[in-house]
């Protein structure tokens, strides 16, 4: 598969459709590779006129490893959060953003339509506000603006992300793999049992790194409330969010449209925090009729 280098990592990336048509950079969530993007919903984006990039942030996949950078204290990184005290952590979420604008210029890509997911939409937003004029437009896919006072994800949710697997045997990591889509998955489109098992399977073999996760988690908390920020993006922008997500509540969707200037908010019944099949062709749609409007 292709890398780059950019912002001082190397970068894994896959590009699906023709090079000449409107390219579409896909940014994924906390601790989760570029295979999380359902390759049905990447195929729907290119099967509408579109490039698609789908990438590994650093920290996961095949991208750059921060093993170097030790690993933070998720409690005290809260604790000093809270306080308003600037916690120290191995990287923000504007590295991250600039590693996206990074690869980008790598692929010589002026201008994209940028979609982002979870962690992946406050990247996004990121990219959006300090980075103007580089995006065609911007779509916050189950993310939120890190308001304090927003509803707080479901314990189960929480626990069920945070938790490793007892052992890396195939068996500990495929029941771990179930839980963890049950927990914050779509309670109306649950995934076949054999379909997770198949995904689990093909991305541990891909690339099983769980110790990024407390570093990207540590670059979210000391982000912060975007709310000011969020009022720099120019660019046109949807918000779409699931309407049953346990983890990023829908009013962290509403947040988010509400504080991005002129900003259209579109929320599906019964999705969590996934991306189930079953609404691949509706998202695809709203993506690609928002992206389209956009130029």
């Amino acid at each position: 598969m292709p890398q780059i280098t950019a912002n001082n990592i190397t970068i894994e990336y896959e590009s699906y459709g023709d090079e000449t048509n409107p390219p579409m950079l896909l940014v994924m969530g906390l601790g989760a590779q570029l295979t999380l993007w359902p390759m049905e919903l990447v195929e729907a984006l290119v099967d509408r006129g579109f490039r698609v990039i789908r990438y590994d942030n650093r920290d996961i996949g095949l991208s750059t490893k921060f093993g170097d950078a030790g690993n933070p204290s998720i409690p005290w990184t809260m604790i000093k959060a809270r306080l308003g005290i600037k916690p120290r952590v191995p990287y923000q979420l504007s590295d991250m953003a600039a590693d996206a604008v990074g690869l980008l210029d790598a692929l010589e890509i002026d201008k994209a339509h940028i979609v982002g997911a979870s962690m992946g939409g406050m990247i996004s937003q990121l990219i959006a506000a300090e980075y103007p004029d580089r995006v065609l437009s911007l779509t916050s896919i189950m993310s939120t603006t890190g308001h304090r006072k927003l509803p707080q994800a479901d314990k189960e949710a929480i626990q069920a992300l945070t938790t490793r697997p007892k052992s890396t045997d195939m068996d500990s990591i495929r029941a771990h793999g179930v839980r963890v889509a049950r927990a914050i998955g779509s309670p109306q489109y649950p995934a076949p049992v054999e379909r997770l098992h198949q995904n689990i399977e093909s991305n541990f073999n891909r690339s099983f790194y769980p110790e990024g996760m407390a570093r990207q988690m540590a670059a979210i908390i000391a982000d912060g409330d975007r709310r000011q920020r969020l009022a720099n993006v120019k660019a046109p922008t949807l918000v779409v969010h699931g309407e049953a997500d346990p983890l990023v509540k829908v009013e962290g969707g509403h947040d988010t449209a509400a504080h991005i200037p002129g900003a259209r908010i579109t929320t599906f019944p019964g999705m969590g925090h996934d991306l189930p099949v079953e609404l691949v062709d509706p998202m695809a749609d709203v993506i690609a009729e928002h992206a389209g409007a956009a130029g």
